[in-house]
């Protein structure tokens, strides 16, 4: 079922809406996290549709449902897939931990002029099904998101596309490439996630922060499955202040790149409320996944000699996730692997840096995009690790 969005079509009943959400705790709804979509990407000028991808009710051949959940009912992958030109390659995009994919709003357009661009919301978040998240294990939790996704391409018909995953998108995306590579053209990983584990030389002074009271209490509210979205669920109606303070912060007074205009952060502010408000169901994964100080409990650097499918990194300069952790997955590397940094950039690089991002996703494409790949140089302003 795929509903087509237009400009106009963001629906007369937002006085009614908000009169009803003012009486509520926590002010939100999947109806809400809709409609912020919408007004979020009405800012995009390239057409999209958007339509809720039927992925049944479980893996097939699995007696679990998604996954343990005591429903039979299917649920549903959130997708937007915008206009292109006839002939482009496919692109599907995979957000991080605690986003969605309304976060590429700044990049849509750009990527859109040379690529079929379909950006997913992950099993668990933004607009997608929420169901009960009752994994108790690293692999049972890694398989809710592979296997999730899977059944979101069969049903997609889709095959030969190249896949881009940020933060904890990418370890999912390098997860996913792993057992399927068949599928996947091109991995493109934009600060991933999942390289680093707790041996690691860098991970000494998280050892010791965690022997300290603070380090202690920190690490049994991680183990606890505490996480920030709970934060602002408890925050009921100041929940809205506390994201708007965030978005302002990390994208406006303390941006490493770009600052967003008040209308971008307007919007922002409003779809991530809404996304990280509604029901907890995704974001239970993370102590499965990371131990204390985001450390991969299996970690992705350990596969590297498996790698099947050409990779792309993609970091920003000021990105706190260490890219020296991608060149020693290289090493170990049998395909080609190139890795790329972004000037004026963090985490967030194609928000920071959207046209910095835009080329190095160009670059890495190259051989699908231009018809002499072998004489492109690198974008001028980008840097190879």
């Amino acid at each position: 079922m795929a509903e087509e969005i237009s400009k106009n079509g963001l629906g007369s009943s937002s006085k009614s809406r908000s009169f009803w959400s003012a009486l509520r705790w926590i002010p939100t709804s999947t109806d809400h996290i809709i409609a912020a979509e919408k007004r979020l990407l009405s800012i995009i000028k390239t057409g999209y549709v958007q339509e809720h991808v039927n992925i049944g009710s479980g893996p097939p051949g699995s007696k679990v449902r998604w996954f343990r959940s005591s429903s039979d009912e299917p649920r549903f992958i959130n997708t937007v897939t915008f206009d292109s030109k006839p002939d482009s390659p496919t692109l599907v995009m995979v957000h991080g931990y605690a986003a969605s994919q309304g976060f590429f709003f700044r990049n849509f357009d750009a990527l859109a002029s040379r690529f079929r661009i379909i950006a997913v919301d992950q099993l668990g978040w933004g607009g997608s099904s929420r169901p009960d998240f009752t994994c108790r294990s690293t692999e049972e939790t890694e398989a809710w998101f592979i296997d999730s996704f899977e059944e979101w391409r069969k049903a997609k018909n889709l095959s030969n596309f190249i896949l881009l995953g940020h933060s904890f998108g990418g370890y999912v995306a390098s997860k996913y490439a792993l057992k399927h590579p068949e599928h996947v053209q091109h991995l493109i990983l934009v600060g991933p996630a999942g390289f680093s584990s707790e041996s690691d030389a860098k991970s000494e002074f998280i050892t010791k922060f965690r022997a300290t009271w603070k380090g202690a209490v920190l690490n049994h509210l991680w183990e606890s499955n505490f996480t920030p979205q709970k934060l602002v669920r408890g925050l009921g109606p100041w929940g809205p202040n506390m994201v708007r303070k965030y978005t302002s912060a990390r994208f406006g007074t303390h941006s490493t790149g770009q600052t967003l205009t008040e209308e971008e952060s307007s919007l922002l502010t409003d779809y991530v409320y809404h996304t990280l408000a509604a029901k907890a169901s995704g974001e239970l994964c993370l102590k499965y996944i990371f131990a204390f100080g985001a450390f991969a409990r299996m970690p992705l650097l350990h596969s590297a000699p498996e790698w099947k499918v050409p990779t792309t990194f993609i970091y920003g300069y000021q990105d706190w996730m260490n890219y020296q952790g991608a060149q020693e997955a290289r090493k170990q590397m049998k395909v080609p692997c190139e890795i790329i940094r972004v000037p004026q950039a963090g985490h967030f690089v194609f928000i920071d840096n959207p046209s910095g991002f835009h080329s190095a996703v160009f670059y890495a494409c190259r051989r699908f995009l231009s018809p002499d790949p072998d004489n492109e140089s690198l974008p001028e302003g980008l840097s190879s690790a």
